[in-house]
């Protein structure tokens, strides 16, 4: 028992109980809670003596860092010279990683003349007391987080390939319900929210702006949101509960979650050691599809995506184009530049090549007012609405030419497989367990079960890797799909307003191409080709082609009826 002549001098120190407990350490039951931790020490301090003992806590943070709030506020008391001692439960709770555990308790406390007690291990810096295996205790809470993390990642890996969820992080516009944390459920009145971010995207504002307008009318950021309604987050409360940041729009326009799907592998870390995290490409996605209800359709998503790689600036003078970010020129493939400025009139400014600069680039000038184009690009427009509106099934079957037999049925072949594909990665699963099981009762020699095993295996990692492979490609060829319904939409609501807007140009148009015009004066007569949304570059019928084309859909008609 320690006696007031341990501690005689140091009356006015504090006695520092620090505990610690990270996310994987619940896996160990109540015996190393907080709550348990702390009564351990107090229990401790109390029956030795030590004065004024002061907790230092930090819940939910790995062992393998010092960058802890708790840690760093007893060690800069320490350092101020108003603690004594330091009492852990155990040496594994002061840190896992044996270079920084041996350099606060061998040099850093022993040369501040700080005690260092760790009580599992019966270590007493001050009597020296277990201070030589200190040494070795300190490597192998290192190795147990070592592994710890092999065995985290290899169940993160295994519930990835499996189609399952690994973030347990709900992004905004979803909840959970209490008793069922696999399932997200549509939370509305956030989920409203994300919609209309979307649609002002659609329309042509960028981050900034849409962020403005959310603050201008009153609605609560994610985090103020979330403490309304009662929901805990690691993010501090706003100053202004209004005040959106252009980062949380982006994040929100980014996340393909919102069309119903699973994304895990986003990111990994540095090691276990050195938490920094790291991007990965969104190649190495891996996305499962119809995982919860879906906040917007997936060509929304993919059409923000497109527009957010155009990106699209003001002029000097503030003004931009319907236009902005879709017009390219059909020669040299770059986008085209808008010039406007204080001594134009609206009518007067125009496109020309980015590669053109006054007759010293690489490309011709590919010239064209603003006015002459919009006109012309509410001409077609116009006119594919009225062909939609009359001869929508001939449409369809003109489309469904363009895309081809072969594209809509490789990529049903792909759907199959990669379902099939997936459905024996997870028979896989239950065959190891199988084998495994038999090999432990007797029934399958090691030597079998090992050439099972690593045959298991082998198949598994090559399903898996097939099925990584075959979702690329489908995403790729969902970009290519005909969504009839965002065209649809895009024309009935040209059709009601008999002008263009943003909103209406960005769902119906893919991108524009610009031809250079040799004749110097008739800028007026420009080729120009618009690519549609879901149509592609289409040219409407002549009145014989049409004729034809409503015979095949006759035919077409008529063979699925027969059968």
């Amino acid at each position: 028992m320690a006696t007031n002549k341990n501690i005689q001098g140091q009356e006015e120190k504090i006695t520092a109980l620090y505990c610690r407990l990270s996310q994987d350490d619940n896996l160990e039951g109540e015996s190393n809670s907080i709550s348990n931790q702390k009564e351990i020490l107090m229990t401790y301090a109390k029956k030795n003596g030590y004065l004024h003992p002061q907790f230092f806590v930090d819940d939910g943070i790995s062992g393998t860092t010092f960058n802890r709030p708790g840690f760093q506020e007893m060690e800069s008391l320490i350092e101020a010279g108003k603690v004594s001692t330091v009492i852990v439960k155990d040496l594994s709770r002061f840190g896992r990683e044996h270079l920084l555990c041996g350099h606060y308790t061998e040099i850093v406390y022993p040369t501040l003349g700080v005690n260092f007690i760790a009580m599992q291990e019966n270590v007493d810096t001050t009597k020296g007391i277990g201070t030589e295996m200190m040494p070795f205790h300190n490597i192998f809470n290192e190795w147990y987080a070592a592994q710890t993390s092999k065995k985290i990642r290899a169940v993160n890996e295994m519930k990835a390939s499996k189609g399952m969820r690994i973030s347990s992080t709900v992004p905004y516009g979803y909840k959970k319900i209490e008793g069922d944390k696999e399932q997200w459920y549509i939370d509305e009145p956030a989920a409203e929210i994300v919609r209309k971010i979307f649609n002002l995207c659609i329309s042509g504002k960028g981050p900034s702006q849409i962020a403005r307008q959310l603050e201008a009318e009153k609605v609560l950021t994610p985090t103020a949101y979330f403490n309304s309604v009662g929901k805990k987050t690691s993010n501090l409360m706003p100053a202004n509960i209004y005040a959106w940041r252009s980062n949380s729009i982006v994040h929100i326009l980014e996340n393909r979650q919102y069309t119903g799907c699973t994304v895990n592998g986003k990111s990994t870390t540095v090691s276990y050691k050195v938490h920094k995290k790291i991007e990965k490409s969104q190649e190495d996605y891996q996305i499962v599809s119809n995982t919860q209800d879906a906040i917007i359709s997936e060509n929304t998503w993919l059409r923000v995506q497109e527009l957010r790689k155009n990106k699209r600036r003001n002029t000097a003078t503030g003004r931009r184009s319907l236009f902005s970010g879709l017009v390219y020129c059909a020669d040299c493939g770059s986008k085209l530049h808008f010039c406007a400025s204080k001594s134009l009139k609206k009518n007067q400014e125009f496109w020309r090549c980015s590669f053109y600069k006054d007759g010293r680039g690489t490309c011709t000038i590919h010239f064209i007012r603003d006015v002459v184009l919009e006109a012309i690009v509410k001409e077609a427009i116009s006119e594919l609405a009225d062909f939609v509106r009359c001869y929508n099934s001939a449409f369809l079957y003109l489309i469904s030419e363009k895309k081809g037999a072969e594209s809509i049925n490789r990529e049903k072949s792909l759907r199959a497989k990669t379902e099939s594909a997936k459905q024996r990665i997870s028979d896989l699963d239950k065959l190891f367990s199988r084998i495994y099981e038999d090999n432990i009762l007797g029934k399958l020699s090691d030597e079998r079960y090992s050439r099972m095993a690593n045959e298991y295996e082998a198949e598994q990692k090559r399903l898996i890797s097939e099925v990584e492979e075959n979702e690329k490609v489908l995403i790729e060829l969902q970009k290519q799909t005909v969504d009839m319904k965002m065209l649809y939409q895009g024309l009935m609501e040209f059709t009601e307003m008999k002008h263009l807007t943003p909103t209406v140009v960005n769902k119906l148009i893919e991108c524009i191409e610009i031809h250079n015009n040799e004749k110097k004066h008739s800028h007026n007569n420009v080729k120009v080709d618009i690519y549609f949304t879901a149509a592609g570059l289409f040219d409407i019928p002549t009145e014989q082609q049409l004729i034809d084309t409503m015979e095949r859909v006759k035919q077409k008609k008529g063979a699925v009826t027969s059968k």
